[in-house]
């Protein structure tokens, strides 16, 4: 379980370290900093996909995807006393990402490539160190791998194995170096971030990929685009927690039953609903019950991931649907670590109820995003490494 996340220099989160637990509430109003944190986790994830470079690319590369603000906020300047104006810096330009779990850490720095040699992608970021180390804070004698530009090393007793002096400085640690024998941390690491699920914005137009049949095969993990939806339901009938599925869509839909039909190999959702002579086919289904179906298929998966993040689930749902899902996010927290990031009232209050959730309200102090009420001694401890 991740217990603490930091970033820096990442659009408005200019120095953001969140504690995390089992359940973890995201909040705050619009323009907050929310979905930056939910694209900086996406990104994060994206270095055990070797994509972290291309990902930040197509946000239009470091110079829009820095923090725009000074280096540093002076309390002058946040009492109001001086106007907010740049500083020298003093450190390098950096975007930084990184996470603690009790057995291990990861940091990733991304800076800007040198003005030579000349080259067509002088725009793509760089990355400039990586480190994995023991346990949750970092110390230069807890590293395990450390990878300083081109040069990455591992450790090996008390000396250090150079693995490789040449690494391009587009490719992670994780794409170079995941050797089961020589380097297990990183191999487990990778495959732990791997494994982390991202839902955003499920499709629930006539077209979407979850209202059209599909060829069903056994699917214990839905699909990002919901495509799979129907054999991820029969999944969680046949060989996950079925009365916990049919639990959870009548705790939505009193007295509705979900049913899979198959035609030819392709299996379809339909709902029975009372009062119908007949069920309810994909096609008819309101935006908000496809949605919620979704959901239920991520949430009741019967393969959990170490992480599973949902970024604004209360889209197009009713809000009498909200205190449900709160309900079904609660009990899936029991399997898996869960981030929820929000800004809706009544599920924000449903999962408040759950005695496992910790809500982090954001808001924001001259553009910088900061969790609300954190003082500096509130933080978890973090140390960045330096380049």
């Amino acid at each position: 379980m991740l217990t603490t996340l930091a970033i820096a220099n990442y659009r408005s989160l200019r120095a953001l370290i969140l504690p995390l637990t089992r359940l973890n509430l995201v909040t705050g109003a619009n323009g907050s900093g929310k979905s930056s944190v939910y694209r900086a986790l996406r990104l994060l994830a994206e270095t055990a996909q070797g994509g972290v470079v291309p990902s930040l690319a197509r946000e239009g590369g470091l110079s829009s995807t820095l923090w725009a603000g000074p280096e540093t906020l002076s309390r002058a300047m946040k009492r109001g006393e001086v106007p907010v104006q740049g500083t020298v810096r003093c450190e390098p330009v950096n975007l930084r990402l990184g996470f603690a779990c009790d057995d291990y850490g990861y940091a990733i720095d991304l800076g800007l490539p040198p003005p030579v040699p000349r080259t067509l992608f002088q725009h793509d970021p760089q990355i400039k160190r990586e480190c994995i180390w023991a346990g949750p804070i970092f110390r230069e004698a807890s590293l395990l791998a450390d990878r300083r530009n081109g040069v990455l090393r591992l450790r090996e007793g008390r000396a250090w194995q150079v693995l490789h002096q040449n690494v391009p400085s587009f490719d992670s640690i994780f794409s170079q170096c995941a050797d089961p024998r020589a380097a297990p941390e990183v191999l487990t690491l990778r495959e732990r971030i791997r494994g982390w699920r991202f839902y955003d914005h499920f499709r629930s137009d006539a077209d979407a990929p979850a209202r059209q049949p599909q060829i069903g095969t056994h699917s214990p993990v839905l699909a990002n685009d919901g495509a799979n939806l129907a054999a991820a339901l029969q999944t969680i009938r046949e060989i996950g927690d079925a009365e916990a599925l049919d639990a959870a869509i009548d705790d939505a839909f009193p007295g509705a039953r979900l049913e899979i039909d198959v035609f030819e190999g392709r299996f379809a959702i339909a709902m029975r609903q009372p009062g119908l002579l007949r069920p309810l086919r994909a096609a008819e289904l309101s935006d908000g019950t496809l949605r919620y179906l979704l959901l239920v298929a991520a949430l009741c998966s019967p393969r959990p991931p170490g992480l599973l993040v949902l970024n604004e689930p209360e889209t197009s749902l009713h809000p009498d649907l909200l205190p449900a899902l709160g309900r079904l996010i609660a009990l899936a927290a029991h399997d898996t670590q869960v981030l929820v990031v929000s800004h809706a009232a009544r599920l924000i209050a449903s999962l408040e109820r759950s005695d496992d959730c910790q809500s982090l309200h954001l808001e924001k102090e001259l553009g910088e995003t900061r969790i609300a009420g954190q003082a500096p001694l509130d933080q978890p401890p973090w140390h960045w490494p330096a380049r």
